[in-house]
């Protein structure tokens, strides 16, 4: 992954030739400058090559392209570099501006892909292809679930510490993710979300309030399922931790668990089932849907 630490200088703007865009002449790099071009994920580096191609092609130079999509001079460079990926309302604006026939708009799930930390993405693979995915989170609202404002409020608390532009794109990958709520065929989730949670305030008042009515009105979907696990159960299989359980189209079952930023898909058959039956008694215990909408409705109006 690319170094969010590191910035390499931007290349020197196209000029224009006989009323065309020509690439600028190009400086050797540093060492340094060569071993962050070398993490760069492929899928950012190849939608760079094509968005400038296009660019070119169309007769624009990068300080003209710009403001027609919404970035500056220095973000178009960086993107075209693949120092940092594509967001889709570039990539929509560079397919109306540039007319490239749908080919970004191909890419912009990979990008996206790429922007999630590597320990994830096995499971986001399994993910995509559910019709199924069951969660238990005690302590933070579930990332499908989670607001703008709250989830920057997670990745700007993130320790070690992560630049403007790794928060952004984190926060990116995490709401684009979303979309699987949605699509169609539509998945089947459950989530069983713990109390602490829900009263653990990140980001101030507003944040929580904006994430509580998220909540309820994610919980309206027909297949979103929300619980809250209330203080006061005293024991249940949730005190060791979360877990997700996951069931693709050809009925193959998963779980993942993680902690401190390390993931780990679990694929044994009889460590899945200890899952699944450890999932089933966390929703007898928890609350219902419907108490539980009133128990989010409650601290919204708090």
């Amino acid at each position: 992954m690319t170094d969010p630490n590191q910035h390499t200088p931007s290349p020197e703007p196209d000029r224009k030739k006989d009323g065309r865009a020509v690439p600028a002449p190009r400086t050797a790099a540093t060492p340094q400058q060569r071993k962050r071009e070398d993490d760069r994920p492929g899928i950012w580096v190849g939608y760079g090559k094509l968005l400038r191609k296009f660019r070119l092609a169309a007769g624009y130079s990068q300080e003209a392209l710009a403001p027609l999509l919404g970035y500056s001079t220095e973000q178009l460079a960086s993107v075209e570099q693949g120092r940092r990926p594509a967001k889709a309302p570039l990539t929509l604006a560079a397919e109306r501006v540039l007319d490239a026939g749908d080919v970004l708009s191909t890419l912009q799930e990979d990008v996206d892909f790429a922007k999630l930390p590597p320990f994830f993405r096995d499971f986001v693979l399994l993910e995509m292809e559910a019709v199924s995915r069951f969660a238990y989170e005690p302590l933070l609202v579930p990332g499908l679930l989670q607001t703008e404002s709250y989830a920057r409020a997670l990745f700007e608390g993130h320790v070690p510490m992560l630049d403007d532009e790794t928060i952004e794109d984190s926060v990116d990958a995490r709401l684009s993710r979303q979309k699987i709520l949605t699509k169609s065929p539509l998945v089947d989730f459950s989530f069983v979300v713990g109390e602490a949670a829900l009263r653990q305030e990140l980001g101030g008042p507003d944040v929580m309030k904006e994430q509580y009515l998220h909540l309820l009105e994610q919980g309206r979907l027909r297949n979103v399922a929300i619980q809250v696990m209330p203080f006061g159960v005293g024991f249940h299989p949730g005190l060791h931790g979360t877990m997700v359980l996951v069931e693709t189209a050809e009925h193959q079952q998963y779980g993942y668990f993680e902690s401190q930023g390390i993931g780990h898909v679990v694929s044994d058959p009889r460590h899945v089932s200890d899952f699944a039956l450890r999932y089933g008694k966390l929703r007898s215990q928890a609350l219902n849907v419907d108490e539980s909408v009133a128990f989010i409705r409650h601290l919204a109006r708090e």
